[in-house]
Protein backbone atom coordinates (compact mmCIF):
# COMPACT_ATOMS: atom_id res chain seq x y z
CA UNK A 1 0.00 0.00 0.00
CA UNK A 2 1.38 3.36 -0.95
CA UNK A 3 2.22 5.16 2.01
CA UNK A 4 1.40 9.01 2.65
CA UNK A 5 2.49 11.21 -0.28
CA UNK A 6 1.60 14.73 1.47
CA UNK A 7 5.58 16.11 1.66
CA UNK A 8 5.43 17.00 -2.73
CA UNK A 9 2.06 18.94 -1.91
CA UNK A 10 3.79 20.79 0.84
CA UNK A 11 1.26 19.02 3.30
CA UNK A 12 3.53 17.70 5.85
CA UNK A 13 1.91 16.06 9.31
CA UNK A 14 3.39 14.25 12.96
CA UNK A 15 4.52 10.66 12.59
CA UNK A 16 1.21 9.64 14.63
CA UNK A 17 -0.93 11.43 12.32
CA UNK A 18 0.57 9.99 9.13
CA UNK A 19 -0.03 6.71 10.93
CA UNK A 20 -3.84 7.73 11.60
CA UNK A 21 -4.17 8.44 7.81
CA UNK A 22 -2.67 5.08 6.98
CA UNK A 23 -4.82 3.29 8.67
CA UNK A 24 -7.65 5.13 7.67
CA UNK A 25 -6.63 4.46 4.19
CA UNK A 26 -6.25 0.61 4.94
CA UNK A 27 -9.30 0.44 6.56
CA UNK A 28 -11.32 2.36 3.63
CA UNK A 29 -10.12 0.32 1.22
CA UNK A 30 -11.45 -2.66 3.05
CA UNK A 31 -14.82 -1.39 3.06
CA UNK A 32 -15.12 -0.32 -0.38
CA UNK A 33 -14.85 -3.82 -1.07
CA UNK A 34 -18.62 -4.02 0.01
CA UNK A 35 -20.27 -0.51 -0.07
CA UNK A 36 -20.09 1.77 -2.21
CA UNK A 37 -17.99 4.90 -0.40
CA UNK A 38 -16.94 6.91 -3.36
CA UNK A 39 -16.90 6.91 -7.19
CA UNK A 40 -15.27 3.08 -8.51
CA UNK A 41 -13.28 5.35 -10.72
CA UNK A 42 -11.07 7.11 -7.81
CA UNK A 43 -10.27 4.69 -5.54
CA UNK A 44 -7.17 4.37 -7.34
CA UNK A 45 -6.30 7.77 -6.49
CA UNK A 46 -7.71 8.00 -2.65
CA UNK A 47 -4.57 9.38 -1.60
CA UNK A 48 -4.56 12.76 -3.61
CA UNK A 49 -7.85 13.02 -4.88
CA UNK A 50 -9.65 11.94 -1.26
CA UNK A 51 -7.04 12.25 1.51
CA UNK A 52 -4.65 15.02 0.67
CA UNK A 53 -7.69 17.01 -1.03
CA UNK A 54 -9.49 16.90 2.66
CA UNK A 55 -5.99 17.60 4.69
CA UNK A 56 -4.84 20.41 2.47
CA UNK A 57 -7.78 22.33 4.93
CA UNK A 58 -5.04 22.21 8.12
CA UNK A 59 -2.72 25.11 5.28
CA UNK A 60 -5.92 26.84 5.19
CA UNK A 61 -6.51 27.57 8.56
CA UNK A 62 -6.58 26.66 12.32
CA UNK A 63 -8.92 23.82 12.18
CA UNK A 64 -8.83 24.14 16.01
CA UNK A 65 -12.13 24.00 17.73
CA UNK A 66 -15.71 21.97 17.18
CA UNK A 67 -17.01 21.18 13.75
CA UNK A 68 -19.95 20.02 11.88
CA UNK A 69 -19.21 17.46 8.78
CA UNK A 70 -22.49 17.44 6.03
CA UNK A 71 -23.12 14.51 4.06
CA UNK A 72 -19.83 12.51 5.42
CA UNK A 73 -19.92 9.45 3.01
CA UNK A 74 -16.62 8.27 2.79
CA UNK A 75 -15.38 10.16 5.02
CA UNK A 76 -13.84 13.26 2.92
CA UNK A 77 -13.49 15.29 4.71
CA UNK A 78 -14.89 14.66 8.48
CA UNK A 79 -12.79 11.52 8.74
CA UNK A 80 -9.55 13.36 8.25
CA UNK A 81 -10.35 16.51 10.33
CA UNK A 82 -11.29 14.41 13.33
CA UNK A 83 -7.93 12.54 12.45
CA UNK A 84 -6.51 16.43 12.64
CA UNK A 85 -7.96 17.40 15.53
CA UNK A 86 -6.54 14.35 17.52
CA UNK A 87 -3.48 16.01 17.03
CA UNK A 88 -3.27 18.20 20.04
CA UNK A 89 -6.83 17.12 21.40
CA UNK A 90 -7.49 20.40 19.31
CA UNK A 91 -11.64 19.93 19.27
CA UNK A 92 -14.36 17.63 17.40
CA UNK A 93 -15.94 16.82 14.60
CA UNK A 94 -19.67 15.66 14.62
CA UNK A 95 -20.48 13.82 11.09
CA UNK A 96 -23.69 13.94 9.77
CA UNK A 97 -24.81 11.40 7.45
CA UNK A 98 -28.01 9.22 6.89
CA UNK A 99 -26.90 6.04 5.12
CA UNK A 100 -26.34 3.55 8.00
CA UNK A 101 -24.12 1.40 6.51
CA UNK A 102 -21.60 4.58 6.21
CA UNK A 103 -22.59 5.23 9.42
CA UNK A 104 -21.16 2.14 10.18
CA UNK A 105 -18.14 2.66 8.72
CA UNK A 106 -17.56 6.10 9.91
CA UNK A 107 -17.41 5.05 13.50
CA UNK A 108 -15.11 2.23 12.92
CA UNK A 109 -12.67 5.03 11.19
CA UNK A 110 -12.89 7.36 14.44
CA UNK A 111 -12.24 3.71 16.58
CA UNK A 112 -9.37 2.73 14.53
CA UNK A 113 -7.83 6.16 14.17
CA UNK A 114 -8.37 7.53 17.24
CA UNK A 115 -10.31 10.28 14.95
CA UNK A 116 -11.97 13.09 17.67
CA UNK A 117 -15.53 12.91 16.61
CA UNK A 118 -19.25 11.03 16.99
CA UNK A 119 -21.51 10.05 14.14
CA UNK A 120 -25.01 11.01 13.77
CA UNK A 121 -27.32 8.79 11.42
CA UNK A 122 -29.84 12.19 10.69
CA UNK A 123 -31.50 13.42 7.77
CA UNK A 124 -29.14 17.24 7.01
CA UNK A 125 -32.27 18.77 7.37
CA UNK A 126 -32.78 17.06 10.80
CA UNK A 127 -29.31 17.55 12.25
CA UNK A 128 -30.20 21.28 13.13
CA UNK A 129 -32.42 20.56 15.61
CA UNK A 130 -30.45 18.14 17.91
CA UNK A 131 -26.39 19.60 17.23
CA UNK A 132 -25.64 23.15 18.47
CA UNK A 133 -23.77 25.72 16.23
CA UNK A 134 -20.22 24.73 15.55
CA UNK A 135 -17.65 26.64 14.89
CA UNK A 136 -17.39 25.46 11.21
CA UNK A 137 -19.10 23.78 8.89
CA UNK A 138 -17.68 21.43 6.48
CA UNK A 139 -19.06 19.55 3.40
CA UNK A 140 -17.55 17.87 0.23
CA UNK A 141 -19.33 16.78 -3.34
CA UNK A 142 -22.37 17.23 -1.36
CA UNK A 143 -24.72 20.35 -3.18
CA UNK A 144 -24.66 23.15 -5.25
CA UNK A 145 -24.06 26.32 -3.00
CA UNK A 146 -27.50 28.04 -2.50
CA UNK A 147 -29.20 24.54 -1.07
CA UNK A 148 -26.11 23.86 1.67
CA UNK A 149 -26.87 27.65 2.62
CA UNK A 150 -30.58 26.04 3.14
CA UNK A 151 -28.73 23.69 5.05
CA UNK A 152 -26.67 25.41 7.48
CA UNK A 153 -29.06 28.85 7.94
CA UNK A 154 -30.29 27.38 10.99
CA UNK A 155 -26.55 27.08 12.14
CA UNK A 156 -25.61 30.77 10.78
CA UNK A 157 -28.49 32.40 12.81
CA UNK A 158 -27.26 30.60 15.91
CA UNK A 159 -23.67 31.80 15.41
CA UNK A 160 -22.69 34.78 13.35
CA UNK A 161 -19.26 34.03 13.62
CA UNK A 162 -20.05 30.52 11.80
CA UNK A 163 -17.61 29.99 8.67
CA UNK A 164 -18.33 27.38 6.42
CA UNK A 165 -15.33 25.15 4.52
CA UNK A 166 -16.93 23.72 1.24
CA UNK A 167 -14.66 22.16 -1.62
CA UNK A 168 -15.49 22.55 -5.32
CA UNK A 169 -14.62 22.12 -8.20
CA UNK A 170 -14.25 24.25 -11.85
CA UNK A 171 -17.89 24.92 -11.73
CA UNK A 172 -17.88 26.74 -8.41
CA UNK A 173 -18.51 30.38 -10.18
CA UNK A 174 -21.89 29.86 -11.47
CA UNK A 175 -22.85 28.25 -8.00
CA UNK A 176 -21.24 31.66 -6.50
CA UNK A 177 -23.17 33.68 -8.41
CA UNK A 178 -26.21 31.82 -7.96
CA UNK A 179 -26.11 31.95 -4.45
CA UNK A 180 -25.83 35.58 -4.28
CA UNK A 181 -29.25 35.74 -5.64
CA UNK A 182 -30.65 34.89 -2.33
CA UNK A 183 -28.03 35.05 0.07
CA UNK A 184 -25.23 37.63 1.17
CA UNK A 185 -21.95 36.30 2.09
CA UNK A 186 -18.50 37.21 2.47
CA UNK A 187 -16.04 34.61 0.64
CA UNK A 188 -12.97 33.37 0.67
CA UNK A 189 -11.51 31.74 -2.51
CA UNK A 190 -8.21 28.99 -1.54
CA UNK A 191 -7.11 27.79 -4.16
CA UNK A 192 -6.39 23.77 -4.10
CA UNK A 193 -2.55 22.41 -4.07
CA UNK A 194 -3.98 19.30 -5.14
CA UNK A 195 -6.30 19.77 -7.92
CA UNK A 196 -5.48 22.88 -10.53
CA UNK A 197 -9.45 23.51 -10.77
CA UNK A 198 -10.24 23.03 -7.83
CA UNK A 199 -10.70 25.28 -4.64
CA UNK A 200 -11.55 25.58 -1.07
CA UNK A 201 -14.31 28.54 -0.90
CA UNK A 202 -14.44 29.99 3.25
CA UNK A 203 -17.79 31.51 3.66
CA UNK A 204 -18.86 33.77 7.06
CA UNK A 205 -21.40 35.98 7.53
CA UNK A 206 -24.45 34.08 5.47
CA UNK A 207 -27.83 35.70 5.70
CA UNK A 208 -30.74 35.21 3.53
CA UNK A 209 -31.94 38.27 1.37
CA UNK A 210 -35.68 39.40 2.46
Amino acid sequence: MQKFPGVEFGLTVSRETQERLESFVHLFLRWSKSINLIAPSTVDQLWKRHILDSLQLRNVMDISGRWIDLGSGGGFPGIVTAILLADGNRGWIDLVESNHKKCSFLRMALAETGGLGAVHPVRIEDASHTLPAPDYISARALAELDLLFDYVQPWATQNPSLKLIFHKGRDYRSEVDKARGRWDFDLVEHQSVVETDSVILEIASLTRRV
